[in-house]
């Protein structure tokens, strides 16, 4: 965790202190951001790299944000360019908003990696290659007929040709491992050379191998010292003549208490605070699915905060159990993502007719169908609307960030509970396993969330008899009363068959149903949601309109467009269903509104239908977030146009 409390100033590119060459030693470079990708085979431990790298860089104080990028195979075949796994991190001495657009760096462990990644690179960008993978069986499997390294291919870009493999066993020999044991430490090697490189600090990646392998200490040692031998590489070696700095990013935050957090982490702090404020025990039934199965596993882990973890046979059982516990009195979550809320569709359904709480949090990917499992898409937004039978209306709430999935979280408990109704939660694999520096929260900063559940009866019937109707409302909310079961005097009938309004008996009378329908309609639609805040400090006539992950792209390149000169608005939707009571005055603003969506124009499909405007989409289905200079040039051509 890092503490923020003063402001800095840094330039781009500025040398620190003077040439020190004559003295032996290297230069050091001060920078105002950088973009590392680190990339190998599935089983070269990107992720982890750069995971720790991460890590050493929010705990150093500096803005970032980070994108994961790997196959969905558990073991893609080796040396392929399927099989090649990513780890995209952006760190900066400001704010920033995205994990950036191009690599200034890439660490290439292997021909696949090179070649998957290669386009990518502005020329000019530093390549580190791992030159001991580089044999011709390995090159030819990716199609390279020469080597890359030698056929001047690469002479655009800054080449380091390293090798890793060789240096990690070298590091490691005296160590009692094997050669194929000692090689899996490479990783380490690459990233002790690019701690070296940025001014990483060391102490918090040693910490975390010691009690990663704490059973086993010769492989943590191991680890260690191929961490160190990388740092001392890059601090002896010539072919690395400068090292960089990249300062704190102070200004970027307001003061308090920050550490590194990803989407679903933040997700699950916030599930098991908002159960802490409503003074209720959080149940989460749950089958795993990627990229939603970080929250069964997070939440798991804390049983002393009154959560249960369900792990159950299908999606159909998790979101049963649920809604069981929903009825019994918690705080009942079910977690999925696109192909399991297809499978929960029923329940969902079930819950809305029985006006339960209920959070359904989709953690959207790739579809239809199985379609790209570690991808990220936002398709799901018309099936989180309307993707049950009958009418059955269902709030949404998206959250923007990796960090803003915390606040999200306890705003969707809010609704739930509040209006006692099933709610959606609308994440995407790129929040889920993205991370940025997040803000603890002080206890006092988190909202009162506690219920008062049904007491005893509420009803006189013309006789004088006291009863109690499940189905009375409260006047403002619409809510039923939340029985708890066994409460004497409070039995009542829950099913999926129409209730009469007010005592809940089986109902099959036409115009009950038709008051049932409009009623929990009514409901949904009196939700209070704050006003859409709309970004305009110059008087554009030109609104970009976002939800959900997209922000931190459209938010960059809204800041291109206006250092360019341009007047654009921005406004961003957290509030899905029932959207803020402004939006339409709003939308009515501005001459013409530009909806960029990662699918095929859902929520401006929605925007049309709802306020006839001629929103305009602007779409990508390809399974990666948007990047910020293609952005800024649709945009660009929109208030052209």
């Amino acid at each position: 965790m890092t503490q923020v409390s003063s402001p800095a100033e840094q330039a781009d590119g500025t040398v620190v202190g003077e040439q020190r060459k004559a003295a032996g030693v290297k230069d050091v470079r001060r920078l105002n951001r950088v973009i590392i990708r680190f990339a190998g085979d599935s089983g070269d431990g990107m992720q982890l790299t750069g995971d720790r790298f991460t890590s050493e860089t929010a705990s150093f104080g500096n803005d970032l944000s980070t994108l994961p990028n790997f196959p969905a195979e558990i073991r893609a075949p080796a040396g392929t360019l399927p099989g090649v796994s990513s780890f995209q991190l952006h760190f900066a001495d400001h704010d920033i908003l995205t994990p950036g657009d191009a690599p200034n760096v890439l660490v290439a462990m292997n021909p696949a990696a090179l070649k998957a990644n290669i386009a990518d690179l502005p020329r000019g960008a530093e390549i580190i290659v791992n030159t001991d993978e580089f044999t011709k069986r390995a090159m030819a499997k990716v199609g390279y007929a020469a080597s890359p390294l030698e056929d001047g291919s690469l002479d655009g870009y800054h080449l380091h040709p390293v090798p890793l493999t060789t240096l990690t066993v070298e590091a490691l020999k005296d160590f009692d491992l094997t050669r194929k044991e000692a090689e899996r430490s490479k990783n380490m090697f690459a990233l002790g050379l690019l701690s070296w490189m940025y001014h990483r600090p060391t102490e918090g990646t040693e910490k975390f191998l010691t009690s990663k392998f704490a059973k086993k200490p010769d492989i943590a040692a191991a680890n260690i010292a191929a961490f160190r031998a990388g740092w001392n590489f890059g601090e002896t070696t010539e072919d690395f003549a400068v090292s960089y700095e990249i300062a704190p990013a102070t200004t970027a935050f307001p003061t308090g208490t920050y550490r590194n957090i990803s989407g679903n982490l933040a997700l699950s702090y916030g599930l098991v605070a908002a159960s802490r404020q409503a003074d209720l025990p959080l149940f989460l039934g749950s089958y795993p699915i990627t990229p939603a199965s970080d929250i069964l596993h997070e939440l798991s882990k804390h049983k002393n905060f009154g959560v249960r973890t369900f792990q159950a046979e299908d999606e159909i059982a998790g979101i049963g159990a649920a809604l069981g516990a929903a009825f019994g009195g918690s705080l009942a979550v079910t977690t999925t993502s696109g192909p399991g809320v297809a499978l929960k569709s029923e329940t969902i359904g079930l819950a809305v007719s029985l006006e339960l709480p209920l959070l359904v949090i989709d953690i959207q990917r790739g579809g239809p169908s199985t379609g790209l499992p570690t991808k990220t898409e936002q398709a799901d937004l018309l099936q989180a609307m309307y993707g049950r039978n009958g009418e059955a209306p269902v709030p949404i709430v998206a959250p923007r960030t990796p960090a803003d999935c915390f606040d999200a979280a306890l705003e969707a408990a809010r609704i739930a509970l509040t209006y006692r109704t099933p709610v959606f939660l609308l994440s995407d694999g790129y929040l889920a396993n993205g991370s940025e520096p997040w803000r603890i929260p002080d206890l006092d900063e988190l909202p009162d969330l506690r219920v008062q559940f049904a007491q005893g009866p509420n009803h006189t019937l013309d006789d004088g008899t006291e009863v109690f109707w499940p189905y009375k409302r409260d006047p403002q909310t619409l809510a039923r009363p939340w029985a708890i079961p066994g409460t004497p005097g409070l039995e009542h009938r829950i099913g999926g068959i129409e209730k009469q309004d007010g005592s809940g008996n089986i109902s099959y009378d036409p115009a009950n149903h038709d008051f049932m329908v409009r009623t929990r309609q009514a409901k949904i639609d009196g939700i209070d949601v704050p006003d859409v805040e709309v970004d305009d400090p110059h008087g554009a006539r030109t609104l970009v309109l976002g939800w959900g992950s997209t922000y931190g792209p459209i938010t960059a390149a809204v800041r291109r467009l206006r250092t360019a000169g341009e007047a654009i608005a921005q406004a961003h939707l957290r509030h899905l269903n029932p959207f803020p009571a402004n939006l339409g005055t709003v939308l009515e603003g501005y001459d013409k509104v530009v909806i960029p969506e990662m699918n095929l124009g859902q929520l401006a499909a929605l925007v049309r239908a709802r306020y006839l405007v001629d929103a305009h989409s602007y779409n990508q289905v390809n399974g990666m977030p948007f990047k910020a200079e293609q952005l800024a040039t649709a945009l660009k051509e929109a208030i052209d146009g």
